[in-house]
């Protein structure tokens, strides 16, 4: 079973100066590997050599240090052309490997934009998340997808600029209900031209770029000009945008000239965890803020903790012009360059002393500080219920991985296994998983072997990728939503995996499925009630229900997936276009496969071969 050797500093210690005989004055990254290859540290240095030789100063390093060189048993090195180049790689590879020494950005929530598309004649604005591609423009990023609804609903009211898919654009024939709400000049039925339209682009492109006053000067005029000229139902409809233009500015706005496009950035420290607060401000538009709590924080330098989390931070997202530091990071020069290079323009790493920059600075430091302390005191709270938790279920310890599974179906149809992840810092959603049932052996309907089933290739999965178990991913408390039958159905699959180790507890609902009254079944027999008002049990009802809310949304997307493919799906040659053209014109499937052969080829966008192609599936002869 593969495992790290026993830390030794003598033998990491010469494990680096093997290494070090060779290492150029020249700038770079290195990884510190352990006896089984997993990379322990990445680090970036200005001249590898002189960097990597203080590694064998033992006495001089800290004991988070000491720790490491005594678990190094190899070195994997990469020159750089900059110091600044070092640093950008410094920082994919921190998050390639997520090492143990180093400090990681804990967050997996990709933030969401606003996307104005340029690909139409009348572009389309919407939330965007993930991978930012595609012809158009980028505003973001927002903290939030809340801080995105509500400056796109704003933006409906005051620039009327389509939010419609363009299937739903090509086929409309009047105009939709946001139409006539105002929230869409509706050029999908020529309410409004081709440069109408682009006007109305070129002001939300204004309004985003930070030019909002220009914006409102240009709306005010023209209401003037239209109550002057007696056009009083085009004067109430400026009068109406011009409201609502006020309105955003008023929930945005940043009394910071000197932060017009710049991320406002602050930490703080107590008790060994760290909070790092980000306000997002674009065009002097305050687009939300959001709390970070890296990890392996705890007996690192603050400057450090920092200039980390802003390599990685930045490395897959876009740089603002500005970083407003609360602090001067005695690197801050470097982190400028690493992040100019990286952005293609010149970015730059300040801590204001003076002024409104000052100002956003200090807010955001008394976010983190307050962030943070909310963060500990729901950490006392939630070490306390897992030290119950454990004291409940005769853990030798409190459960630092707790999962959840439970199942769903409809009689045995579209079944699907969930399973939920928590720990000491709560949910851990990144870690859910689902499980497609599709194995004939099992009966529908089957509740008990589809939890063995689940629980099966859960643990196979396991023992292949995390067999030496010091990974972080093995449970150490699974909780099965389900009594006695369950309960025996997944220890049967553990026992077979020889994973008996692992403690298992079934959660029923007890006498007439209410709430407040359910039953643990424990795998020696017992069986523990609690009374209603216990903490432990509201905690384990928060499991139990997050599975169940994960495992019903799973199997609803899953029903909603089956009911969109038709028979149509069999048909060689017809793809999603075609398929879209066909149910446009006919209204089902059913419809299609009763078309004469000349009735499919007067559908819009179907040739006659593939009218012939769909008529022959359809009746073969024979």
């Amino acid at each position: 079973m593969r495992g790290r050797d026993t830390p030794d500093l003598d033998s990491g210690v010469a494990a680096i100066r093997n290494v070090l005989k060779t290492l150029p004055v020249r700038p770079g990254v290195y990884r510190m590997l352990d006896a089984a290859g997993e990379v322990l540290y990445v680090g970036k240095a200005k001249s590898l050599k002189n960097r990597v030789a203080n590694y064998t100063q033992v006495a001089r390093l800290p004991r988070r240090l000491q720790r490491m060189v005594a678990l190094t048993r190899a070195m994997t090195i990469v020159t750089t052309a900059t110091e600044a180049e070092a640093l950008l790689l410094e920082a994919q590879l921190i998050k390639r490997f997520r090492p143990a020494f180093n400090v990681l950005l804990r967050d997996d929530k990709s933030f969401p934009f606003i996307f104005l598309r340029e690909d139409h004649a009348f572009p389309r604005i919407s939330k965007h998340r993930g991978a930012r591609q595609g012809k158009g423009v980028f505003y973001g990023p927002f903290a939030s997808a809340g801080a995105v609804n509500t400056t796109l609903n704003a933006m409906q009211k005051v620039f009327l600029l389509r939010s419609c898919t363009d299937s739903f654009f090509a086929n409309r024939s009047r105009p939709c209900l946001l139409h006539q709400i105002r929230r869409c000049s509706a050029p999908c039925v020529d309410r409004i031209g081709e440069d109408g339209y682009a006007e109305l682009v070129a002001d939300a492109k204004d309004f985003l770029a930070g030019r909002s006053q220009e914006v409102q000067r240009k709306i005010s005029g023209a209401m003037q000009e239209a109550a002057e000229a007696l056009d009083f139902e085009r004067a109430a409809l400026l009068r109406d945008r011009l409201r609502a233009l006020t309105y955003i500015q008023g929930q945005q706005a940043i009394s910071a000239s000197d932060a017009a496009d710049a991320d406002v950035i602050a930490l703080a420290h107590q008790g060994g965890h760290t909070c790092i607060q980000i306000f997002f401000v674009r065009g002097s538009q305050n687009w939300g803020h959001r709390a970070f709590f890296p990890a392996h924080t705890a007996e690192m330098d603050e400057d450090e903790v920092l200039t980390s989390f802003l390599g990685q931070f930045y490395d897959d997202m876009p740089v603002p012009r500005e970083l407003l530091l609360d602090r001067a990071l005695p690197e801050a020069e470097l982190l400028a360059d690493a992040l100019s290079e990286r952005a293609g323009k010149r970015i730059a790493v300040k801590a204001p002393q003076r002024g409104s920059a000052k100002r956003l600075v200090d807010q955001a430091r008394r976010n983190a500080v307050e962030a943070l302390e909310r963060r500990l005191a729901e950490g006392t709270t939630q070490a306390k219920l897992l030290r119950d938790l454990a004291d409940l279920f005769e853990l030798s310890e409190p459960p630092q991985r707790i999962e959840i599974y439970d199942n769903s179906h409809i009689m045995g149809t579209n079944a699907l296994g969930a399973m939920v992840v928590a720990g000491p810092e709560g949910f851990r959603k990144s870690a859910y998983r689902k499980f497609n049932m599709k194995d004939e052996k099992l009966t529908p309907g089957d509740d008990f072997g589809m939890m063995r089933a689940m629980l099966a290739r859960r643990f196979a999965r396991l023992e292949r990728e995390a067999p030496d178990r010091d990974s972080g991913e093995w449970p150490d408390l699974l909780l099965i939503d389900g009594g006695r039958g369950q309960l025996n159905a997944v220890l049967q699959a553990m026992g077979e995996m020889g994973a008996h180790d692992v403690a298992v507890v079934g959660v029923a609902k007890g006498p007439d499925r209410n709430a407040g009254r359910e039953v643990f079944h424990l795998p020696n027999g017992r069986e523990v009630t609690l009374p209603p008002n216990s903490p432990v049990l509201f905690y384990l009802q928060r499991l139990r229900d997050e599975a169940h809310r994960f495992a019903i949304g799973a199997h609803r997307a899953k029903r909603a997936k089956a009911l969109v493919t038709s028979t149509l799906d069999e048909v060689p040659g017809i793809g999603p276009a075609r398929k879209r053209a066909l149910l446009m014109h006919f209204g089902t499937a059913k419809a299609v496969k009763a078309a004469g052969l000349e009735a499919l080829e007067k559908a819009p966008g179907i040739s006659k071969g593939t009218a012939r192609t769909v008529y022959e599936h359809f009746h073969p002869k024979g």
